[in-house]
């Protein structure tokens, strides 16, 4: 098929070329009767006696009074070049007419449009005409016989008319055989692509291979402890396939390189995997941020995206990606990269919407409503300042919800919040201080047990030193500050009296540093040795300091042995004399500075930073608030009449699902995605995660023809 193809090709092309040339030479013999006419002019007006003169003085010898000429075609964009060559070539004794040609030619390789020019040179002498053709020749023009005789012209232009024809023909009969020929490939091709990828992959991967002096090849490489013994009986199985009379063999080899990292997955996992990946490859046996990603995740997505309705909507969408899973796998690339990014997410988008939902029970809050479920924990006991003339409620009117009243029953709430909180006017103010005391909660949650990953990682490598000069005075300095703080939101809630005006804690904690060792003040008294407490927590965070800083250095320098072994256990063989340069003393206290500097920084920053759970969360369910009352309830309470009113309702329900579902759930959700990423990748995996390792790819047909490994 492939020798077919080819002399189809060039036969084409050959009929192709010889196709335009007759083209181009009927072009000709048409300005052919123009270009003599013009000639014949010139004879008349004596131009023919000026130009032929009875002796050439380059030549020495007398030329022929003869006036001969040549015509030809040429690329329209050379005319001009064409022109002045000719001038001076011939010193002015060669006149130069052309015409352009309308028609669009053809070049025959390339099927590109070509504006030419037919042409006509008129000049005396064979010396002459030698030059004419080899500035033709240079300039790329074509010349074409032409004769004088009208008669002569119009039977070669017959002539031409007849060729033209049978090759228009041929042609047309050429291009149906190779459509029907290649309409026979078409059925193959793709196998026959498959083939070739996995010829050349595996050519490719026995170059690699290494010949031994007895002729065996052989090859070193990586593979998972659990599949030793797939991969000795897939070789076994290959040589009894192949007729070979030895049989393979299979060592493990002890290495001091470090392997690549290599991560189980499956369909819910894959996603989360690539997540982590995306910030860096987990280094060989550490701890992989991507199992714990898995909850901590969509419950951070959750707790900014918090509402019932909103996330039940993300999970129907991400559950409808799941079930058609099979139906979409089988047309993926006939899709848009959009949809595949959501495709290849729908594990995250179903459980980002379950959490989601989740979150909002916590809120009571579903399209910006409460549910009343377990009743109400307040009561009103006046109802009358409420009411319009008609005795209902006025729905333009708030409480204001005081526990210091008998309005509270001071029992809490079963679940979340009460909705009674919809009718207060300081709903805001007890919402803002509830999420924002929660995000501190929560986020120190989080980047606790980031440290305390961080000692199993040290464990595991055997850093003793980083234990106890790393890991110990992190985790002190960060509970002296933020714990304390989370400590006092407990014991405000759990032993303050409502009744009485409460201190407040970002000013304690302040003053904690500012008033350090002097007496509490009477409104900022929290409890009994508050001022003992405190002046010892700020003597432990102090040390921290100087702990972290200089304590690892000191010992690597005074215990070289040490030294020695707080690195990891996996080292190249030619790098040996190197790392010992690199981890010297003062790149030791250089590294340790910075760690000091940014953790000490980084603690009250990546706290901060947990506020946006506290900011989205607040956002998103004023944002539907808003979308609520100035849309959907703007409709419901038009009365016009009986015939409007539904109209009214239908498009402002229209209005409003648009706008929850472009506005709430697909802005706010990627808005909600960004930042629990950032929180995961910033102020979670800095604690423990290096991520300087590289991604185990074995040899892998699927990958290969998937077009993920392009070598």
């Amino acid at each position: 098929v492939r020798g077919e193809t080819r002399q189809i090709n060039a036969n084409q092309e050959a009929l192709l070329r010889n196709f335009y040339e007759l083209k181009e030479l009927k072009h000709v013999l048409n300005s052919a009767s123009a270009f003599f006419q013009e000639g014949a002019a010139i004879q008349q007006e004596g131009l023919k006696e000026r130009l032929t003169p009875k002796y050439d003085e380059e030549v020495g010898s007398k030329v022929s009074r003869h006036l001969s000429f040549l015509c030809g075609v040429i690329n329209r964009a050379k005319i001009p070049v064409f022109e002045r060559v000719l001038w001076r070539a011939s010193r002015g004794k060669a006149l130069l007419r052309h015409m352009e040609i309308e028609e669009m030619l053809k070049d025959p390789v390339t099927e590109e449009d070509i504006p030419k020019s037919t042409f006509i040179v008129y000049f005396q002498g064979e010396q002459l005409k030698m030059r004419v053709k080899k500035i033709c020749e240079g300039l790329g023009a074509t010349t074409y016989p032409c004769k004088e005789d009208w008669e002569e012209r119009r039977h070669t232009e017959a002539e031409v008319d007849k060729r033209l024809q049978e090759l228009t023909s041929i042609l047309k009969e050429t291009k149906n055989h190779r459509f029907r020929m290649l309409n026979t490939v078409v059925s193959s091709i793709n196998s026959w692509i498959i083939q070739v990828r996995k010829v050349k992959a595996i050519w490719y991967t026995m170059n690699k291979f290494k010949k031994t002096e007895t002729g065996l090849l052989h090859a070193e490489g990586w593979c998972p402890k659990f599949q030793l013994n797939e991969l000795d009986r897939a070789l076994k199985r290959g040589a009894q396939v192949a007729g070979s009379e030895v049989a393979p063999i299979l060592n493990t080899v002890t290495t001091r390189r470090t392997p690549p990292t290599y991560h189980r997955t499956n369909k819910l996992t894959k996603g989360y995997q690539a997540i982590i990946d995306a910030y860096g490859v987990a280094t060989y046996q550490e701890i992989n941020p991507a199992i714990f990603a898995i909850i901590t995740f969509p419950f951070l997505f959750g707790i900014m995206f918090g509402d019932i309705g909103h996330g039940f909507i993300m999970f129907l969408i991400g559950l409808f990606l799941v079930v058609k899973e099979n139906y979409f796998l089988k047309r993926l690339k006939s899709y848009e990269e959009i949809f595949l990014m959501l495709f290849h997410g729908r594990y995250i988008i179903m459980m980002n919407g379950l959490f989601a939902m989740w979150a909002g029970f916590l809120y009571n809050d579903i399209f910006s409503l409460s549910l009343n479920i377990f009743g109400f924990s307040w009561r009103v006991s006046n109802f009358t300042q409420y009411e319009n003339a008609t005795g209902y409620i006025d729905p333009t009117r708030t409480f204001g919800l005081d526990p210091t009243t008998d309005d509270w029953s001071h029992k809490p709430y079963p679940w979340g919040i009460d909705p009674f909180w919809n009718l207060a006017s300081n709903k805001l103010t007890f919402v803002n201080s509830y999420k924002m005391k929660l995000a501190v909660i929560l986020g120190l949650a989080q980047m606790t047990f980031g440290l305390v990953l961080s000692f199993f990682n040290y464990r595991f490598k055997k850093q003793t030193l980083d234990v106890t000069c790393t890991f110990l005075p992190q985790m002190i300095f960060m509970q002296c500050l933020i714990g304390y703080l989370v400590f006092m939101i407990f014991y405000k809630w759990f032993n303050c009296n409502a009744t009485t005006v409460q201190p407040s804690l970002l000013i304690c904690l302040i003053n904690m540093f500012l008033n350090f060792g002097k007496k509490i003040e009477p409104e900022q008294h929290l409890y009994d040795m508050q001022r003992y407490v405190q002046s010892a927590l700020v003597v432990l965070a102090v040390i921290c300091i100087p702990w972290m800083f200089g304590a690892k250095p000191l010992i690597q320098h005074l215990y070289p042995r040490v030294h020695q072994a707080s690195y990891e256990q996996f080292d190249n063989d030619d790098d040996d004399e190197e790392d010992e340069e690199e981890h010297g003393i003062m790149d030791v206290m250089v590294h340790q500075g910075i760690e000091t500097i940014e953790f000490s920084l980084g603690c009250i920053s990546n706290t901060a930073s947990y506020l946006r759970l506290w900011a989205l969360s607040l956002a998103h369910a004023e944002l539907s608030e808003v979308l609520w009352n100035m849309v959907m309830a703007a409709g419901i309470e038009i009365n016009i009449n009986k015939y409007v009113n539904p109209i009214a309702i239908i498009i402002a329900f229209a209005f409003w699902a648009a706008g929850t579902i472009v506005i709430l759930v697909i802005m706010e959700g990627l808005s909600a995605f960004l930042h629990a990423l950032r929180l995961h990748w910033v102020e979670f995996q800095n604690k423990f995660y290096e991520g300087e390792g590289r991604c185990f790819a074995p040899f892998s047909f699927e990958r290969i023809l998937n077009g993920a490994d392009d070598e």
